[in-house]
Protein backbone atom coordinates (compact mmCIF):
# COMPACT_ATOMS: atom_id res chain seq x y z
CA UNK A 1 0.00 0.00 0.00
CA UNK A 2 1.24 3.48 -0.92
CA UNK A 3 0.10 6.94 0.14
CA UNK A 4 0.49 9.71 -2.42
CA UNK A 5 0.10 13.41 -1.61
CA UNK A 6 -0.91 15.40 -4.69
CA UNK A 7 -0.62 19.13 -5.29
CA UNK A 8 -3.24 21.62 -6.44
CA UNK A 9 -5.32 20.14 -9.27
CA UNK A 10 -7.48 23.21 -10.00
CA UNK A 11 -9.58 21.35 -12.52
CA UNK A 12 -6.66 19.73 -14.39
CA UNK A 13 -8.48 16.40 -14.48
CA UNK A 14 -6.69 14.97 -17.53
CA UNK A 15 -3.34 15.41 -15.80
CA UNK A 16 -4.68 13.82 -12.62
CA UNK A 17 -5.82 10.74 -14.51
CA UNK A 18 -2.48 10.51 -16.32
CA UNK A 19 -0.60 10.89 -13.03
CA UNK A 20 -2.58 8.11 -11.36
CA UNK A 21 -1.89 5.85 -14.32
CA UNK A 22 1.83 6.62 -14.13
CA UNK A 23 2.07 5.78 -10.41
CA UNK A 24 -0.11 2.71 -10.98
CA UNK A 25 -2.62 3.81 -8.37
CA UNK A 26 -4.38 0.72 -7.05
CA UNK A 27 -7.24 -0.32 -4.81
CA UNK A 28 -4.99 -0.56 -1.74
CA UNK A 29 -3.39 2.85 -2.21
CA UNK A 30 -4.48 6.15 -0.68
CA UNK A 31 -4.46 9.69 -2.07
CA UNK A 32 -4.02 12.94 -0.17
CA UNK A 33 -5.16 16.11 -1.94
CA UNK A 34 -3.72 19.44 -0.74
CA UNK A 35 -6.78 21.50 -1.61
CA UNK A 36 -7.71 23.75 -4.54
CA UNK A 37 -9.36 20.88 -6.34
CA UNK A 38 -11.18 23.36 -8.55
CA UNK A 39 -11.00 26.60 -10.56
CA UNK A 40 -8.90 28.08 -13.36
CA UNK A 41 -8.52 24.68 -15.05
CA UNK A 42 -11.00 23.19 -17.57
CA UNK A 43 -12.51 20.22 -15.71
CA UNK A 44 -13.37 21.18 -12.15
CA UNK A 45 -16.67 19.30 -12.23
CA UNK A 46 -15.03 16.05 -13.35
CA UNK A 47 -12.35 16.50 -10.69
CA UNK A 48 -14.88 16.92 -7.88
CA UNK A 49 -16.94 13.96 -9.00
CA UNK A 50 -13.90 11.72 -9.26
CA UNK A 51 -12.38 12.58 -5.87
CA UNK A 52 -15.72 12.32 -4.09
CA UNK A 53 -16.18 8.94 -5.75
CA UNK A 54 -12.90 7.67 -4.30
CA UNK A 55 -14.54 7.49 -0.87
CA UNK A 56 -12.20 6.40 1.90
CA UNK A 57 -9.31 5.99 -0.53
CA UNK A 58 -8.87 9.76 -0.58
CA UNK A 59 -8.55 12.58 1.91
CA UNK A 60 -8.57 16.24 1.00
CA UNK A 61 -8.21 19.55 2.78
CA UNK A 62 -9.89 22.78 1.74
CA UNK A 63 -8.04 25.41 -0.25
CA UNK A 64 -8.93 29.03 -0.94
CA UNK A 65 -10.45 28.19 -4.34
CA UNK A 66 -12.60 25.47 -2.79
CA UNK A 67 -13.91 27.91 -0.19
CA UNK A 68 -14.50 30.50 -2.90
CA UNK A 69 -16.62 28.00 -4.83
CA UNK A 70 -18.73 27.32 -1.73
CA UNK A 71 -19.14 31.05 -1.07
CA UNK A 72 -20.25 31.69 -4.67
CA UNK A 73 -22.70 28.80 -4.50
CA UNK A 74 -24.24 30.17 -1.32
CA UNK A 75 -24.46 33.72 -2.67
CA UNK A 76 -21.75 35.38 -0.56
CA UNK A 77 -19.35 36.08 -3.42
CA UNK A 78 -19.53 36.76 -7.13
CA UNK A 79 -17.66 34.62 -9.63
CA UNK A 80 -14.51 36.29 -10.93
CA UNK A 81 -13.74 36.70 -14.62
CA UNK A 82 -10.97 34.10 -14.34
CA UNK A 83 -13.16 31.52 -12.55
CA UNK A 84 -14.10 28.30 -14.32
CA UNK A 85 -16.83 27.19 -11.93
CA UNK A 86 -19.96 27.39 -14.10
CA UNK A 87 -20.04 23.68 -14.90
CA UNK A 88 -20.18 22.86 -11.19
CA UNK A 89 -22.71 25.56 -10.33
CA UNK A 90 -25.11 24.36 -13.03
CA UNK A 91 -24.55 20.59 -12.63
CA UNK A 92 -27.57 18.47 -11.63
CA UNK A 93 -25.54 16.97 -8.75
CA UNK A 94 -24.06 20.27 -7.57
CA UNK A 95 -25.82 20.20 -4.19
CA UNK A 96 -24.46 16.75 -3.37
CA UNK A 97 -20.95 17.64 -4.55
CA UNK A 98 -20.80 20.91 -2.63
CA UNK A 99 -22.31 19.41 0.50
CA UNK A 100 -19.48 16.87 0.39
CA UNK A 101 -16.88 19.59 -0.20
CA UNK A 102 -18.21 21.63 2.73
CA UNK A 103 -17.54 18.68 5.06
CA UNK A 104 -13.82 18.52 4.25
CA UNK A 105 -11.29 19.67 6.89
CA UNK A 106 -8.62 22.36 6.86
CA UNK A 107 -5.94 20.05 8.26
CA UNK A 108 -5.28 16.32 8.23
CA UNK A 109 -2.70 14.31 10.19
CA UNK A 110 -1.78 10.64 9.87
CA UNK A 111 0.06 9.75 13.06
CA UNK A 112 1.28 6.45 11.64
CA UNK A 113 2.96 8.13 8.68
CA UNK A 114 3.87 11.15 10.79
CA UNK A 115 2.71 13.66 8.15
CA UNK A 116 0.32 16.60 8.39
CA UNK A 117 -1.35 18.17 5.36
CA UNK A 118 -2.81 21.65 4.92
CA UNK A 119 -3.41 23.79 1.85
CA UNK A 120 -1.15 26.78 2.53
CA UNK A 121 0.70 25.81 5.71
CA UNK A 122 0.76 26.21 9.48
CA UNK A 123 2.09 29.45 11.01
CA UNK A 124 5.14 29.30 13.28
CA UNK A 125 3.02 30.42 16.25
CA UNK A 126 1.04 27.15 16.34
CA UNK A 127 1.93 23.60 17.25
CA UNK A 128 0.21 20.93 15.18
CA UNK A 129 -2.02 20.19 18.15
CA UNK A 130 -3.08 23.82 18.36
CA UNK A 131 -3.56 23.97 14.59
CA UNK A 132 -6.00 21.08 14.78
CA UNK A 133 -7.90 22.72 17.61
CA UNK A 134 -8.24 26.03 15.74
CA UNK A 135 -9.10 24.33 12.46
CA UNK A 136 -11.93 22.56 14.22
CA UNK A 137 -13.43 25.94 15.18
CA UNK A 138 -13.61 26.94 11.51
CA UNK A 139 -14.79 23.53 10.38
CA UNK A 140 -17.63 23.57 12.90
CA UNK A 141 -18.64 27.08 11.85
CA UNK A 142 -18.52 26.15 8.17
CA UNK A 143 -20.70 23.09 8.70
CA UNK A 144 -23.12 24.41 11.32
CA UNK A 145 -23.52 28.08 10.37
CA UNK A 146 -22.17 28.57 6.84
CA UNK A 147 -24.19 31.76 6.36
CA UNK A 148 -22.29 33.53 9.11
CA UNK A 149 -18.96 31.96 8.11
CA UNK A 150 -19.08 33.02 4.45
CA UNK A 151 -20.53 36.44 5.23
CA UNK A 152 -17.31 37.32 7.05
CA UNK A 153 -14.71 35.07 5.39
CA UNK A 154 -13.14 37.52 2.94
CA UNK A 155 -10.60 40.10 4.07
CA UNK A 156 -6.97 40.57 5.14
CA UNK A 157 -7.55 41.76 8.70
CA UNK A 158 -6.62 40.81 11.29
CA UNK A 159 -3.26 39.73 9.87
CA UNK A 160 -1.69 38.43 13.10
CA UNK A 161 -2.82 35.70 15.44
CA UNK A 162 -3.91 36.45 18.99
CA UNK A 163 -5.54 34.02 21.38
CA UNK A 164 -7.87 36.85 22.42
CA UNK A 165 -9.50 37.15 18.98
CA UNK A 166 -13.19 36.29 18.90
CA UNK A 167 -16.06 35.93 16.45
CA UNK A 168 -15.70 36.48 12.70
CA UNK A 169 -12.22 38.02 12.99
CA UNK A 170 -10.92 34.92 14.75
CA UNK A 171 -12.37 32.60 12.10
CA UNK A 172 -11.10 34.81 9.26
CA UNK A 173 -7.47 34.84 10.35
CA UNK A 174 -7.50 31.09 11.05
CA UNK A 175 -8.88 30.50 7.56
CA UNK A 176 -6.27 32.80 6.01
CA UNK A 177 -3.40 30.97 7.69
CA UNK A 178 -4.58 27.60 6.43
CA UNK A 179 -5.53 28.67 2.90
CA UNK A 180 -3.68 31.88 1.88
CA UNK A 181 -0.40 32.13 3.77
CA UNK A 182 2.97 32.57 2.01
CA UNK A 183 5.20 35.04 3.80
CA UNK A 184 4.93 35.98 7.48
CA UNK A 185 7.00 37.44 10.31
CA UNK A 186 8.39 35.49 13.28
CA UNK A 187 5.28 36.72 15.13
CA UNK A 188 3.11 35.12 12.38
CA UNK A 189 2.01 38.45 10.86
CA UNK A 190 0.71 37.70 7.37
CA UNK A 191 1.60 39.46 4.12
CA UNK A 192 -0.78 38.95 1.19
CA UNK A 193 0.62 41.10 -1.63
CA UNK A 194 3.66 39.01 -2.57
CA UNK A 195 2.74 35.95 -4.63
CA UNK A 196 6.03 35.26 -6.39
CA UNK A 197 8.83 32.93 -5.43
CA UNK A 198 11.35 33.34 -2.64
CA UNK A 199 12.96 36.22 -4.53
CA UNK A 200 9.80 38.28 -3.87
CA UNK A 201 10.26 38.13 -0.08
CA UNK A 202 9.26 41.50 1.45
CA UNK A 203 11.47 43.19 4.02
CA UNK A 204 10.85 41.80 7.49
CA UNK A 205 8.92 38.79 6.19
CA UNK A 206 10.02 35.21 5.59
CA UNK A 207 8.60 32.07 4.01
CA UNK A 208 6.38 30.58 6.70
CA UNK A 209 8.10 27.19 6.44
CA UNK A 210 11.60 28.56 7.12
CA UNK A 211 10.34 30.08 10.39
CA UNK A 212 8.40 26.96 11.28
CA UNK A 213 11.37 24.67 10.68
CA UNK A 214 13.34 26.66 13.27
CA UNK A 215 10.65 26.25 15.92
CA UNK A 216 9.32 22.77 15.09
CA UNK A 217 12.18 21.00 13.29
CA UNK A 218 10.65 17.53 13.59
CA UNK A 219 7.24 18.30 12.09
CA UNK A 220 6.67 16.69 8.70
CA UNK A 221 4.30 18.73 6.55
CA UNK A 222 2.95 18.73 2.99
CA UNK A 223 1.20 21.72 1.47
CA UNK A 224 0.13 23.26 -1.85
CA UNK A 225 -1.00 26.79 -2.74
CA UNK A 226 2.38 28.37 -3.58
CA UNK A 227 3.00 27.47 -7.22
CA UNK A 228 5.87 29.97 -7.58
CA UNK A 229 8.02 27.77 -5.31
CA UNK A 230 8.03 25.17 -8.10
CA UNK A 231 8.02 22.45 -5.46
CA UNK A 232 11.12 23.61 -3.54
CA UNK A 233 11.27 24.80 0.08
CA UNK A 234 14.92 24.18 0.95
CA UNK A 235 13.78 22.34 4.09
CA UNK A 236 14.07 18.65 4.90
CA UNK A 237 10.68 18.04 6.48
CA UNK A 238 8.31 20.44 4.70
CA UNK A 239 7.30 19.59 1.14
CA UNK A 240 5.69 21.95 -1.39
CA UNK A 241 3.40 20.11 -3.81
CA UNK A 242 1.85 22.83 -5.97
CA UNK A 243 4.03 22.70 -9.08
CA UNK A 244 1.70 24.91 -11.13
CA UNK A 245 -0.11 22.47 -13.37
CA UNK A 246 -2.84 24.99 -14.19
CA UNK A 247 -0.16 27.53 -15.15
CA UNK A 248 1.65 25.19 -17.55
CA UNK A 249 3.89 23.49 -14.96
CA UNK A 250 3.23 19.97 -13.71
CA UNK A 251 1.05 17.97 -11.36
CA UNK A 252 3.08 16.25 -8.63
CA UNK A 253 2.53 13.17 -6.47
CA UNK A 254 4.78 12.59 -3.45
CA UNK A 255 4.88 9.04 -2.08
CA UNK A 256 4.95 9.61 1.66
CA UNK A 257 6.52 6.26 2.50
CA UNK A 258 9.81 7.05 0.72
CA UNK A 259 9.44 10.68 -0.53
CA UNK A 260 9.74 9.66 -4.19
CA UNK A 261 8.23 12.22 -6.57
CA UNK A 262 6.31 11.72 -9.79
CA UNK A 263 5.38 14.62 -12.08
CA UNK A 264 3.05 14.84 -15.07
CA UNK A 265 3.61 17.89 -17.30
CA UNK A 266 0.64 20.14 -17.90
CA UNK A 267 -1.26 19.36 -21.07
CA UNK A 268 -2.51 22.95 -21.41
CA UNK A 269 -0.71 23.54 -24.70
CA UNK A 270 -2.35 20.46 -26.21
CA UNK A 271 -5.92 21.39 -25.28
Amino acid sequence: MSTYAIGDIQGCFDELKALLELIQFGDQDKLWFCGDLVNRGPKSLETLRFIRGLGSQAVTVLGNHDLHLLAVHQGFAKAKRSDTLDAILTAPDRNELLAWLQQQPLIYTDTQLGFTMTHAGIPPAWSIKKAHRLAKECQNALRENPTNYFAHMYGNQPNTWSDSLQGPERLRVITNYFTRMRFCTPQSELEFASKGGLESQPDGFYPWFSLREQRFPNDKLVFGHWAALEGHTGTQQIHALDTGCVWGGALRALRLEDLSQTDIPSQQLNR
